[in-house]
């Protein structure tokens, strides 16, 4: 299997942390040399480990913002 490289372009916010440590975040990374795009998914605290997460692009972040947007909340 491959190497998965990746940068955070930049860390934008957490969302959440777990007792052991780990945060839920929303940041701007590039994978694999790529243009970077928005991700969210939960870190290890030396960002060394990565859970299960949702990346999107720039356009899908601007949809999802308004439908975010008309919820009720």
């Amino acid at each position: 299997m491959p190497e998965l490289k990746y940068e955070i372009k930049k860390h934008i916010g957490a969302l959440s942390t777990s007792p052991s440590g780990w945060t839920k975040e929303l940041n701007l990374i590039s994978w694999n040399d790529r243009d970077p795009k928005y991700d969210m998914r939960e870190w290890s605290p030396d960002h060394s480990k990565m859970g299960k997460g949702i990346t999107l692009t720039a356009d899908e972040m601007i949809l999802l913002r308004e439908m975010f947007n008309e919820l009720d909340l």
